[in-house]
């Protein structure tokens, strides 16, 4: 789906109630053992990104200083499309929820700061149903 109002309306966004961890490692040994325990890595000039479960992340020696939710909008947006990252961060941002978007193939999912994530629920919903500007 490409159509911004149409994929913004399709959202039913869904906590997966797991507490997740942004990571980031320079240590190629560190990366080799973190990687498979994580649900996505990016590779960045200054290291490895991850994220990761909270009892992963602990168990690895990483910071677990802010803990976030992964809220999943599952709908069935396009690579392409444009529009949802937007509408979605803006929303969020306009209530002082600040959020990390993470794309995956078949959906976008937003990382918020776990003491928020009932709110950001709230805030998509209420976006999804059309009752607010996005």
């Amino acid at each position: 789906m490409r159509d911004t109002a149409a994929m913004i309306a399709g959202m039913a966004p869904v906590a997966d109630g797991a507490t997740w961890h942004f990571c980031t490692t320079a240590d190629a040994e560190l990366t080799a053992r973190a990687r498979p325990k994580a649900l996505a890595s990016f590779a960045e000039a200054e290291g490895m990104s991850l994220v990761l479960p909270e009892k992963e992340a602990s168990a690895l020696g990483f910071a677990t200083d802010l803990p976030m939710a992964r809220i999943t909008l599952t709908v069935q947006s396009a690579l392409d499309g444009v529009g949802l990252t937007a509408a979605v961060a803006t929303a969020l941002a306009g209530e002082g929820i600040p959020c990390n978007m993470v794309a995956g193939y078949h959906h976008d999912h937003v990382f918020v700061p776990v003491a928020q994530a009932e709110r950001a629920l709230e805030v998509l919903r209420r976006l999804a149903r059309g009752e607010m500007d996005g």
